[in-house]
């Protein structure tokens, strides 16, 4: 805009000076011609002055001596003669000294002339030689004034071509400067442009220009050149923070989504590109509020809005939070804004955060403490309304009824007892300390653990067939623990097992490890249900398995197993053929692992 001003203004001065020159200039040629043409008037009419004066003598010497009669035919020859030799006499006049015409004669070629431009009359003297001299009559010479015009008009024309040509050349003088001028701002207005859109380094060519201009094309070029080189260390500068930001970005572990001001997505690294389940290609340049679910639905857009609607220093200290389901993901986004060093607003970050473990181990806990309630409940209102019967009326029981009650009240403080003791295993089991472990002979565990739940099995009339491979090794564990992973093993293997079953237990040499399986002949457990029988809290519940507990029993196995000897458990099963489970400890005993992945 500032260009533009100052061209019109350059433009109206040159066109005010050449309004003010033609000015000048034809004023100056009006005068000269004004002045010209006066000079020619009165030199014009002192020629005429001078023939009337020549003419009146010629009159005296040709009249002289004679009558009046010779006088007038020698006056009417001579003034005829003059009329036909003199073009530009249009009338000759002699009066007498009375004002009597005496002869009048006009030029036949000014017969149209109406009005002659020079009128001279000169008086005829009859002495010119004496002073005492008598007037005898009168002279008068007409002039047409031809030549004079004719003078006139060569001389204006002249003139004007002289100052038109003088004109012309002045206005193309000024123009050519102008023209030159106006090319040294235009090749200074182009490098300002080109600096303008970022062509740092951009140099102006100075050939043909004026002393102080060509100073100012080198200025031009120092300047450019310096921004040159300032832009490629500030570009080198930003170039590498913005490569840290983007690496410390893609590292992160949680997915990040940065939206500008116009809601458009312009950076998100891998793990979010993962949990959105989809690429950069599909999100970058895009609106985030257009991203939609797995169900269709328009899953940041209602909350996008609610962003833009709270105040920013409402908003910068309580970011938005809410969740969104991904598939079999449930993810927590955090809206925060974005701003500069100066506080100025540029856009928002979206941090996702997977949280579908967390929302599963939340609905297991639900659950668990559902089921841990539900037990709970039973053999304490067992144990009290048995004791409450005992106590009120004990005495009108026989011994055969009292040790009735009485056993039903020791199996019901076992149930409850094996309750709070998966409970407080799982508490110890979860933490990272480190298990003392010792040398033992995995056989005499095996047969410990089997006499110690023999009792239960001999209930149901449950047999118990232990065999063994030769030489098996002895192995570093922590014998409380793997007594506690193998009862339960066998636990599970009674109360799943048909009365009258028999239950195997095999122990096998493996390369360095030893390993131990638990069949038992019950219902099996299909093949979805495996995936996910080692969780915690996870328990199966469907027509055929309708025992209760914790969910915790196999997991403890697998916890103390894995995470604490570095072994490995499995289960192999087949509905209505029964199921194996089974664990492979390392002769040799290894560090525990510090995150176990379930």
């Amino acid at each position: 805009m500032g260009n533009k001003v100052s061209l019109t203004t350059q433009n109206r001065l040159i066109i005010s000076g050449l309004i003010l020159s033609t000015f000048l200039i034809v004023f100056i040629a009006i005068f000269a011609i004004f002045n010209i043409q006066k000079k020619l008037n009165e030199g014009y009419k002192s020629f005429g002055q001078v023939i009337s004066k020549i003419l009146a003598i010629e009159t005296i010497e040709l009249t002289r001596g004679l009558n009046n009669t010779q006088a007038q035919e020698a006056l009417q020859l001579h003034f005829d003669g003059i009329l036909k030799s003199h073009n530009d006499i249009v009338l000759l006049e002699f009066k007498d000294n009375k004002g009597n015409i005496v002869y009048s004669g006009r030029n036949n070629s000014h017969k149209n002339t109406k009005r002659a431009n020079i009128t001279v009359t000169s008086p005829v003297n009859s002495n010119l030689k004496t002073r005492n001299e008598t007037t005898i009559g009168s002279v008068t010479v007409a002039l047409s004034g031809n030549v004079i015009n004719q003078i006139s008009t060569t001389t204006r024309a002249s003139l004007l071509f002289v100052f038109s040509i003088a004109w012309i050349v002045f206005a193309f003088v000024i123009l050519i400067n102008t023209y030159l001028i106006t090319r040294e701002l235009r090749l200074l207005q182009d490098g300002v442009k080109k600096i303008s859109t970022g062509e740092f380094g951009y140099k102006i060519e100075g050939q043909d220009v004026s002393t102080e201009v060509k100073e100012l094309f080198n200025e031009f070029n120092d300047m450019s050149n310096r921004l040159h080189i300032y832009e490629e260390q500030n570009i080198e500068q930003l170039t590498l923070e913005r490569n840290k930001l983007e690496a410390v970005l893609m590292s992160i572990a949680n997915g990040v989504v940065v939206c500008d001001n116009n809601d458009k997505v312009v950076l998100v690294n891998n793990h979010a590109q993962n949990l959105l389940e989809a690429n950069s290609e599909n999100l970058l340049d895009t609106e985030i509020q257009q991203y939609v679910d797995t169900e269709g639905n328009f899953c940041f857009k209602d909350k996008i809005e609610e962003f833009k609607d709270t105040p920013l220093e409402i908003i910068e200290s309580r970011p938005i939070e809410f969740n969104i389901n991904i598939g079999k993901r449930v993810l927590k986004s955090i809206i925060s804004p974005m701003f500069t060093r100066n506080k100025d607003y540029v856009g928002y970050i979206i941090v996702l955060i997977d949280m579908t473990k967390e929302a599963e181990m939340e609905q297991m806990r639900t659950h668990f403490i559902s089921n841990v309630s539900h037990e709970l409940r039973t053999p304490v209102t067992v144990l009290r309304s048995y004791i409450d019967t005992l106590h009120n009326y004990g005495d009108e029981f026989d011994k055969e009824t009292q040790k009735e009650f009485i056993g039903t009240l020791n199996q019901e403080i076992i149930r409850l007892q094996n309750m709070v003791n998966d409970i407080l295993d799982f508490s110890k089991l979860e933490a990272n300390a480190y298990l003392e472990k010792e040398p033992s002979d995995i056989i005499s565990l095996v047969e410990y653990c089997s006499n110690q739940v023999s009792v239960l099995a001999e209930e149901r009339n449950i047999k118990i067939q232990i065999s063994k491979e030769d030489n098996v090794p002895v192995v570093e564990l922590n014998q409380t623990s793997i007594e506690r992973a193998f009862t339960n093993l066998m636990s599970n293997a009674i109360k799943y097992s048909p009365d009258n079953g028999t239950i195997y237990v095999n122990i096998n040499n493996k390369d360095d490890s030893v390993e131990i399986l638990v069949r038992d002949e019950g219902c099996g457990i299909s093949p979805e249900h495996q995936k996910k029988i080692f969780d915690r809290f996870y328990r199966v519940e469907n027509n055929t398995h309708t025992i209760k507990g914790t969910g915790l029993g196999l997991n403890l196995v697998q916890t103390a197993i894995e995470k604490h000897h570095g072994g490995k458990v499995f289960v192999y099963s087949e509905l209505g053929k029964g199921s194996t489970f089974g664990f492979m400890l390392p002769i040799k005993a290894v560090q525990p692992i510090e995150e176990m992945t379930i």
